[in-house]
């Protein structure tokens, strides 16, 4: 029904000529017809013009299909939404009547909108139609843009989800039944979320004014909320109101201690540390900012503890060398870094700056550009000297002495990190990159695997749901297993399922399993796995490329070395030397040999080498369409 519906709107919409009134920023899609808000008073509208939704449980119905949209509703539970206490012997037959008056309001093409099917009604509507779909896709997008460091972006995003609240949900309905007073209470923890989400984002653009202006109304709604709270001293530190963040903090700490017994957490403490540090230390003269310019932490960051202590302590090693977090696209490699320069941001004073090295197709930004912005970022006014090795020079003539922590993300090469690196001292830097940078020698490398299957499925459950993982954890098993274990394709299959509610997990394991769909199915929210292996794809020298054709036509991701010999028709020796050069840019899993101890011979033939599974897709879409190749 959902295809039949889709085509004959399409059919429809070239029928017709739209007029966009009423409310058009909020939905720009310029072929809407219908627009529903709920972000408010329930209201429905055609062209501009208000539709009638009669009666009080008329609207209650609409009301409950609106919580869930695009998933069926039972006639159980519309009916208990109704009539709460002592439902009519007629409630279903007057159910049927409400559903078709509606549908008849709402869907008077007869396109399928409102229909029955199994497991109840079903409401279908897209986000250029209902505000609260539109809601959840803009801060999707936003999410995508902060997990990229776009944080400009993403705070524009945010915004403009935020901007579709008029009022409280369903504020005319929601006392008539307990199914929309927890859809309310789900729709507040989520603006919540997204307004968190905003503030850090704008809070990490420079511009925390109008965080300050608006934080007030939410934190006299969510007085314990700590990363509300953390928010809200940081924008009022930074617009110079430090005696109201004081008093702020002061405030959430005697309600915490009051109500739950509790001390402030770690988030908090940082934010007020940093203001007292701003309060009682002087600044050495032509110091930098103290900026924090890092995205947002992931509120599900999961596992990764070995690798994180292991960042932590060499970066709490004054003097040391680079640290370099090593790993194929899509590890999480940035999301640790980030991680990690939250947690080590009270160390270093003088401020804490993030930058990208490549831009978004994969190709290297000039140097000058990222120092630049490095220098801006962390208030040195100087003019950059135009040649290379006179701008290294006096960018780490600047750093000498300070304690600043450089996150320097997606490093193509050693020659692009080159003049960003700070001297022997108390600055320090932290390196992504996908290669492992032999030339730069002094480096402390850390290699970050794919998550363990514990890992993946544990972060699976916080995207879709304790329950919905717990019933079908099998087939969740299967879903993180076709993912690779990447975090980044595991949060593009999360996002997905939490649109697609209603689709079992198994059934979308099905599609991920299939080697022709696994690909399209990983984009979701701002996420698109083929896209990652793209940018990845595009910055591989031709002969990795090569390699990596040759390897994708073996049935097997995981080959031998005498295979892999065949597939590239090389001698032995030049087999290794075209695998160790796919290991060395974070392509290939390096070999495992199940028997250490036997001959050499016999022991090079036994390694393992395995293509991860969704580069092996790619690299077969890459040579079955020549013309499309990067």
């Amino acid at each position: 029904m959902t295809d039949t519906f889709t085509e004959s709107r399409r059919r429809a919409a070239d029928s017709r000529i739209p007029q966009e009134r009423a409310d058009a920023s909020a939905f720009p899609g310029t072929g809407t017809v219908l627009r529903l808000t709920l972000l408010g008073p329930l209201r429905a509208s055609r062209n501009g013009l208000p539709l009638p939704l009669g009666p009080l449980k008329q609207r209650l119905v609409l009301a409950v299909l609106l919580t869930r949209p695009n998933t069926p509703v039972s006639m159980e539970e519309l009916t208990d939404a109704v009539w709460p206490d002592d439902p009519p012997r007629t409630a279903r037959k007057n159910l049927q009547v409400y559903v078709s008056t509606l549908r008849r309001v709402l869907d008077p093409e007869d396109l399928g909108r409102l229909h029955h099917g199994p497991g109840g009604y079903v409401l279908q509507l897209t986000a250029d139609e209902c505000d609260s779909l539109r809601f959840e896709e803009l801060a999707r997008l936003g999410d995508g843009e902060a997990r990229a460091g776009a944080m400009s972006r993403a705070a524009l995003l945010y915004r403009q989800a935020l901007d579709l609240w008029r009022h409280d949900p369903f504020s005319d309905l929601a006392a008539r039944a307990d199914v929309l007073r927890a859809a309310v209470e789900r729709q507040h923890a989520r603006r919540l979320a997204v307004y968190e989400a905003w503030a850090e984002a704008q809070l990490e653009t420079g511009e925390p004014a109008a965080v300050a202006d608006t934080v007030d109304e939410m934190v006299s709604r969510h007085p314990l909320r700590e990363r509300l709270r953390a928010a809200q001293l940081t924008a009022l530190h930074r617009v110079g109101r430090r005696t109201e963040a004081l008093a702020a903090y002061d405030d959430c700490r005697q309600q915490l201690s009051r109500e739950l017994g509790l001390e402030p957490g770690a988030a908090l403490q940082c934010a007020y540390r940093s203001l007292l540090d701003d309060v009682t230390t002087p600044r050495p003269r032509g110091g930098g900012t103290g900026a924090r310019l890092l995205p947002p932490e992931l509120a599900d960051f999961t596992g990764r503890d070995r690798e994180l202590n292991d960042v932590i302590t060499q970066l709490g090693r004054e003097g040391g060398p680079p640290v370099m977090l090593t790993g194929p696209a899509g590890v999480g490699k940035t999301a640790l870094a980030v991680h990690a320069a939250h947690r080590l941001a009270a160390r270093y004073p003088d401020g804490v700056v993030a930058t990208r090295l490549c831009a978004e197709d994969g190709s290297t930004r000039p140097w000058g550009s990222v120092m630049s912005e490095l220098a801006r970022s962390l208030g040195w006014t100087q003019r950059l000297p135009a040649d290379r090795e006179d701008a290294a020079t006096a960018w780490r003539s600047w750093l000498s002495g300070r304690r600043i922590l450089l996150l320097l993300d997606d490093a193509p090469d050693a020659d692009a990190l080159g003049p960003l690196l700070p001297p022997s001292g108390p600055t320090a830097a932290l390196v992504t990159s996908r290669s492992r940078l032999p030339c730069l020698e002094s480096a402390h490398r850390t290699e970050l695997p794919p998550l363990s299957a514990e890992e993946a499925v544990d972060l699976l459950g916080t995207m879709i749901g304790r329950a919905r993982l717990a019933a079908e954890y099998g087939a969740a098993e299967r879903i993180v297993t076709a993912t690779g274990l990447l975090p980044f394709a595991l949060r593009a299959a999360g996002n997905r399922l939490s649109v697609l509610r209603h689709m079992p997990l198994g059934q979308y394991a099905d599609r991920l399993e299939h080697p022709l769909e696994a690909l399209d199915e990983l984009a979701a929210g701002g996420l698109g796995v083929r896209a990652r292996l793209a940018g990845a794809w595009a910055r591989l020298p031709g002969a990795a490329r090569e390699t990596l054709h040759a390897l994708a036509a073996l049935p097997d991701p995981a080959f031998s070395l005498p295979t892999a010999a065949r597939a590239l028709g090389l001698d032995g020796r030049g087999t290794q030397r075209a695998l160790e050069g796919l290991i060395d840019v974070g392509v290939l899993t390096p070999p495992s040999c199940p028997d250490v101890t036997a001959h050499r011979a016999a022991g090079a033939a036994a390694e393992r080498y395995e293509l991860p599974w969704l580069t092996l897709l790619f690299a077969r879409e890459q040579a079955a369409a020549p013309e499309t190749r990067c």
